[in-house]
């Protein structure tokens, strides 16, 4: 017998990253940084108190808001606000007896990931869109182009290659957040038809148009362009779309548009941001998760800071559906008056 076997063997040289793995990593000191970040934010009360200063409309929230947030004691509460403001995720400000707490200046945007991106995936991962989008796809590419060729037909004032372009982007955008590829050719179909009018669109003779803008366009988003057709009675035309869209309608949200409209609950599902959307638009609304847009002359920019009704208790569902909604009369209203 031989110690062959005992005798380690050379390292793959295919194996060998091209940069060294340390040269890779987070700078320890940052990462001693952000640890001590996420060790602040390992409690619920402080994740629930950071969501609600980031969504509260006032753009900050005093501390006797905070408190009815859990039945602790108020030292308690002050306790856990000292932790996220020591760690530099919120600013202080004392006004009389009251204390008040805002999302700290050059942080909206990380609590806004945390919060809009991180915690929706947490709470119900789904499957990878790249193992998902792209399996079982045999003869897609034919669908699509007959469904290119219809869209054609059907728009003759736009050149071909223009529609073409459009369905087969429209088709590429939705794939990456797709769960089930059966739906894809139905919903590349809504999806184009919808730009393909927004590309058409004639601002001075047209309807009113209102863009939602959030991350997902699988909560609030859905739920403003829901309410605002049907408190308009369809006198407004309502969009919505995602910076980085889900792969469905949070079920939540899915019910409470349903109770507006069945018919719009069986046709939405999140869509992708696109350029044509926004110069379409007369007005379009970011919905307080830190997306920003292309300025468009012409196009007005409103920023609601609602809660996410995807992540809500279920009281806390209706009173963002009736806060959206209140805010959805006044932009009728502005609308019918200019």
């Amino acid at each position: 017998m031989t110690d062959t076997a005992l005798t380690p063997t050379a390292p793959d040289e295919d194996c060998s990253p091209q940069v060294p793995p340390v040269s890779l990593a987070l700078d320890q000191e940052v990462a001693a940084t952000l640890a001590g970040t996420l060790k602040a934010l390992a409690d619920p009360l402080r994740l629930r108190m950071l969501s609600a200063i980031s969504s509260d409309p006032r753009g900050e929230s005093c501390v006797c808001d905070l408190a009815e947030l859990a039945d602790v004691s108020q030292p308690t509460v002050s306790h856990h606000l000292k932790v996220l403001r020591t760690v530099g995720l919120l600013d202080s400000e004392r006004r009389g007896t009251w204390v008040w707490y805002r999302i700290a200046a050059g942080k909206k945007a990380a609590a806004s990931a945390l919060l809009e991106g991180f915690a929706p995936a947490a709470v119900a991962p789904g499957v990878a869109p790249e193992t998902a989008a792209f399996a079982d796809l045999e003869g897609m590419d034919e669908h699509i182009g007959n469904l290119a060729a219809e869209l054609a037909d059907a728009t003759p004032d736009l050149p071909r290659e223009t529609v073409t372009g459009i369905v087969r982007d429209s088709y590429t955008a939705l794939a990456r957040s797709a769960k089930i590829t059966r739906h894809l050719v139905p919903l590349t179909e809504r999806f184009a038809r919808q730009r393909l009018a927004d590309l058409a669109r004639d601002r001075a003779t047209a309807a009113p148009q209102v863009l939602f803008v959030c991350v997902a366009n699988a909560g609030r988003s859905q739920l403003a362009a829901a309410l605002t057709r049907s408190l308009s009675g369809g006198r407004v035309v309502a969009r919505c779309a995602g910076s980085t869209p889900a792969a469905g309608i949070h079920p939540h949200v899915r019910d409470l548009v349903a109770e507006i409209d069945r018919d719009a609950a069986d046709a939405a599902f999140p869509k992708p941001l696109t350029d044509d959307a926004i110069r379409a638009a007369d007005v379009v609304v970011t919905m307080g998760c830190g997306d920003t847009c292309p300025v468009v002359p012409g196009v007005r920019y409103e920023d609601w800071a609602v809660g996410d009704p995807a992540l809500a208790s279920p009281e806390g569902v209706a009173a963002i559906r009736d806060d959206i909604a209140a805010r959805v009369r006044r932009l009728l209203t502005s609308l019918s008056t200019h």
